[in-house]
């Protein structure tokens, strides 16, 4: 008799991403600001984030699970960002 083994999914966990998106409202400087004093980012990691945002239309500013990544989503909202989270591909 062959006993039944239960499926193991044994695919890596997927992190959460929270992207920043381009707006037309808040002034680079700002963005560079927010994400130094939320995720604790040197000028220089900031700086390149907001340009990643402004040249590009986004950027991913940090990576997590998806608990972590809801929270940051709305820190990001809270000062007037506009971000979204999606899980990494």
């Amino acid at each position: 008799m062959e006993v039944e083994r239960p499926s193991i999914d044994v695919r890596p966990d997927r992190p959460w991403l929270t992207i920043v998106w381009n707006d037309p409202v808040n002034l680079m400087s700002y963005v560079t600001y927010v994400f130094q004093s939320v995720f604790g980012y040197s000028k220089e990691k900031a700086e390149k984030l907001m340009l990643d945002v402004h040249h590009k239309g986004k950027a991913v500013v940090s990576s997590g699970t998806r608990e972590e990544m809801e929270r940051d989503v709305q820190i990001m909202h809270s000062y007037g960002l506009w971000a979204t989270l999606q899980q990494d591909s």
